[in-house]
């Protein structure tokens, strides 16, 4: 109980602390936002703060927090660590200055972000790359809900219905304007998870659980090393690539500069807080780590938070808290599919304001995903994982060049140190793993370590040819 409690005070703090340094160093200012400068009325459209904020939550916070947090628990409590110093050092910098910087570009994608302060080549490779990402993504939020929602309906009712339905679903939330579907659905489906995951929490208490306390010790019953796959496998509650796909859609509503704080930062922290009460709920229900992956292996990643969700809450409030277990993935899939259209209309230059340019985009987007449904669901999660880290890496360095252009110094270490982290993680992971190349430890770790450096070294190279270019 010490260890969860230190952690969430952390958190917390994290936002009112490290979120204001962060905030320092960008200097938001009162100049108009895309929202008013852009408006469309499809999707530069301006919403209150709150709402932005709830709808980012959203975004971001699919299955991520939750089924990531509970496969990241089966390492034991050292998962804390990750969570909560991963989202304050990393994950909520990322968030910040993605979406601060989408929104002093005109609420600009995150590959034409990227290319900004990358190159040209960097950028045709985050085009090609995002949209992957994304129809992954979009593909992974289909089939967990589903599965999910399946258990609770009739059995004529299965699992493929719900994949159409949600696939119908996905089409209209990404061809409508933003404030029609999305702007309405999402502040409800935002107090729901709130209200869940506070449910979960006081279960927890309520009824006794032990919620385990740190170690540094790998509790992982298989012996899967902690690096570099716990920070693979925890994504979205401490640092995520896919979060730099989301966070532009928001810069292009935000009223003002001064309120990013409050949706980029803050929404970053309640995922971490979302992550690290579903991470203690998985140990401390199951009572182990391998109680806890046995339940996985036989439950899912859906079965298992049904059956936590219910235990704790009860018939109505397991109702409610798989109902936010649901909206979580639906809200994050609607809205990768509507970011790669937005990402494929700013890399060919195509004007959304009409519906059939939008349907364009969106058909085919939606088709993949509807393919990538029928392959195994641990599988596209692990290259999704993968992917998603290796975006986060190149999102950070993006960030670097960017503070380091606007204000020479130490400043650029805020993004430079955590993107150097996630650039070992990322090469080291592609290495090792079943999906990569498979090598032994002994060789992948002081790859990967060179790869972080080598990273780091083509960053001070390129920042020092930019300073002797601006004498």
């Amino acid at each position: 109980m010490i260890t969860f409690a230190i952690s969430l005070a952390l958190l917390v703090g994290g936002y009112f602390l490290y979120g204001r340094l962060a905030e320092r160093v960008f200097r938001p200012d009162d100049r108009p936002t895309p929202a008013t400068a852009l408006a469309d009325g499809v999707d530069y459209v301006e919403m209150p703060t709150w709402k932005v904020f709830l709808i980012q939550l959203l975004n971001i916070a699919g299955t991520g927090p939750i089924f990531g947090a509970l496969m990241g628990a089966v390492f034991g409590p050292v998962v804390f660590l990750w969570i909560v110093f991963g989202c304050i050092l990393g994950g909520t910098v990322h968030d910040y200055f993605t979406g601060m910087i989408s929104v002093r570009l005109g609420g600009a994608s995150v590959s034409e972000m990227v290319g900004r302060y990358l190159g040209a080549g960097m950028k045709q490779v985050m085009r090609v790359f995002s949209v992957l990402l994304l129809v992954l993504v979009g593909a992974v939020f289909v089939t967990s809900p589903a599965a999910l929602i399946a258990m609770l309906t009739p059995a004529q009712l299965g699992t493929p219905f719900w994949v159409a339905v949600i696939l119908l679903y996905y089409l209209l939330a990404t061809l409508l304007p933003i404030d029609k579907l999305i702007g309405r659905l999402y502040p409800v489906f935002g107090v729901v998870l709130l209200v869940m995951v506070a449910g979960i929490a006081g279960g927890l208490v309520w009824q006794g659980y032990a919620l385990p306390e740190l170690t540094l010790q790998n509790l992982h019953p298989d012996g899967t090393p902690v690096w570099p796959y716990l920070f693979v496998t925890v994504a979205c509650g401490a640092v995520s690539g896919f979060h730099a796909t989301q966070s532009p859609m928001m810069a292009r509503c935000l009223k003002r500069e001064r309120d990013g704080r409050k949706v980029f930062y803050g929404a970053m922290v309640s995922e971490g807080v979302i992550a690290l009460i579903w991470a203690a709920a998985g140990v401390a229900f199951y009572g182990a780590t391998g109680g806890l992956q046995n339940a996985l292996a036989s439950l899912g990643q859906s079965g298992v938070g049904y059956e936590i969700a219910t235990s704790l809450l009860g018939v109505v409030g397991g109702v409610l808290a798989v109902v936010g277990v649901v909206a979580c993935p639906i809200t994050s899939g609607d809205t990768a599919f509507r970011s790669a259209r937005l990402t494929l209309a700013d890399w060919f230059h195509l004007d959304q304001s009409k519906i059939g340019k939008r349907l364009l985009l969106t058909v085919p987007l939606l088709a993949a995903g509807a393919m990538l449904t029928q392959l195994n669901f641990d599988m596209v999660w692990r290259y999704f994982s993968w992917a998603n880290q290796t975006l986060a890496m190149i999102a950070l360095w993006a960030a670097a060049v960017y503070i380091s252009r606007e204000r020479p110094g130490a400043a650029c270490l805020l993004a430079a140190l955590p993107a150097l982290f996630m650039s070992g993680v990322s090469g080291t992971y592609i290495l090792m793993a079943k999906e990569g190349l498979r090598l032994a430890p002994a060789l992948a770790y002081p790859l990967g370590a060179a790869f972080a450096l080598l990273c780091g070294a083509a960053f001070v190279l390129a920042l020092r040819r930019h300073r002797r270019r601006a004498r």
